[in-house]
């Protein structure tokens, strides 16, 4: 009997949303749940670490985002043709998880004057340094993160990259491979349907 998969997950396009790329692109089946702020407190103590997201694997809870989609790509054959082309899916998403940890930094500093000279140090460092190395692994790479055909690692740089454009419109602009590439997952039937169908709901802040 295939499993049954429950995403618990906030009203937003945010850590959850690789996972649900993830069920979309293998065309599986799951209930979405999506709570408010305000419900939150009330539902922390019911998860493992009173952390969201968290999937429930007939009625097992499995916290961590990454962790997750670790799991389902080896569930729904997204996790590269051999070990070494797993490793690559890791070390990429684990790297582009560095890059986040930055934007994060302007997020979570509560002095506007720090905060804004992270935010310069961001877009004219740490953006550039890593989305020019990112540029040029797809674009030696026939358009895709690792290997040859769709893995998880492409469609969290989907997710990521989407959010980067959505918040910074003219991000990619000097990265035609990284546009490419872009245009190349979301038009893949079963993500454009996700996208089409997918509850409006505002990307979390770069």
């Amino acid at each position: 009997m295939a499993p049954k998969y429950k995403l618990i997950y906030f009203d937003t396009i945010g850590a959850a949303e690789s996972i649900r790329y993830i069920f979309a692109y293998a065309n599986q089946e799951y209930e979405d749940v999506r709570i408010s702020r305000e419900q939150w407190p009330q539902l922390k103590d019911s998860t493992p670490f009173g952390k969201i997201p968290v999937l429930e694997i007939d009625g097992k809870q499995i916290p961590q985002s990454m962790s997750i989609a670790r799991y389902l790509a080896r569930q729904f054959n997204l996790a590269g043709k051999d070990e070494w082309e797993a490793l690559q899916c890791d070390y990429l998403v684990d790297t582009l998880g560095d890059l986040k940890k930055e934007i994060a930094k302007i997020t979570y500093e509560p002095d506007p004057d720090t905060a804004a000279a992270i935010k310069k140090k961001v877009l004219e460092e740490n953006f550039p340094f890593y989305l020019e190395k990112f540029e040029t692994i797809i674009a030696n790479n026939c358009g895709f993160t690792v290997g040859s055909q769709i893995t998880w690692s492409d469609l969290v740089f989907a997710v990521t990259l989407s959010n980067f454009k959505h918040r910074i419109p003219d991000i990619l602009n000097k990265y035609s491979a990284l546009q490419e590439f872009l245009t190349k997952i979301h038009n893949l039937p079963s993500i454009k349907a996700w996208l089409e169908r997918r509850p409006p709901s505002q990307p979390t802040k770069v």
